[in-house]
């Protein structure tokens, strides 16, 4: 298993509010995590920051190599809940951060099994036999609209309330996260990143530059410029994994 990660404030912001960790927690299993905060300058990267370090050092803490599939799902829903509370408690005690919050999408990696949590709209996809495949639903107005036909996926990127979320870290007493469970077969990558990155390149373009783009560890590199030439205005972040 090799992976590569790499995040970039953007064309347009100064500060980078997008956070990321990766963990080895034994031999054969890894941890990863991207986080992309929101709040405003003074708080978003906070937010983000904030969720990354408390979810990965919950799952560190009490992670080993018997857990069963559901007691991963619970140490998951766990981790997400503790972030959820740090964040939201700490937006409550200090002004400048009020109103803070985060996406969250993670995957531990235990041999070939993946599981991937996810609030708000960061992805994870899967990239197998030239074909990709999204693993988490945004939790998003642009996502419930689709959901309910009334508006077209070719739509979503130019809607203009395309930013908005329905689920993120913090900024409500409680959360709900999704879990996906997957298995994957050699030479597969598992990608995970932030909107920064998909609100301006498709999916099918991730496919190529994955497939097609050169050697797998120039490919963030090159997605983040695909990104950049295309004005980033948002941070952008991604951690690119191969079985």
């Amino acid at each position: 298993m090799q992976h590569w990660a790499l995040t970039d404030p953007g064309c347009v912001r100064t500060q980078n509010q997008d956070a990321y960790e990766i963990h080895q927690l034994d031999k054969h299993t890894t941890l990863f995590v991207v986080c992309d905060g929101m709040g405003g300058a003074k708080s978003g990267n906070v937010a983000s920051s904030l969720a990354a370090e408390v979810f990965s050092q919950e799952v560190r803490c009490h992670y080993h190599g018997g857990l069963s599939t559901e007691q991963l799902n619970e140490l998951l829903k766990r981790a997400v809940k503790l972030a959820n509370f740090t964040v939201f408690d700490q937006s409550q005690q200090f002004e400048d951060f009020h109103g803070m919050g985060t996406t969250l999408v993670a995957a531990i990696l235990r041999g070939r099994q993946v599981t991937v949590v996810n609030v708000g709209d960061s992805r994870a996809y899967r990239i197998c036999d030239g074909d990709i495949q999204r693993l988490t639903v945004d939790h998003s107005l642009v996502q419930m609209m689709i959901d309910r036909g009334e508006l077209r996926p070719d739509q979503a990127r130019h809607f203009p309330g395309k930013n908005y979320i329905t689920r993120a870290i913090g900024t409500e007493p409680t959360v709900e996260c999704d879990l996906f469970h997957l298995e994957l077969q050699r030479s597969d990558c598992l990608l995970l990143c932030s909107d920064g990155l998909t609100n301006l390149v498709d999916d099918q373009e991730i496919l190529f530059e994955i497939v097609h783009g050169g050697s797998l560890p120039d490919c963030c590199s090159h997605l983040l410029d695909i990104a950049l030439n295309r004005g980033a205005p948002d941070n952008v972040t991604s951690i690119l994994v191969q079985v």
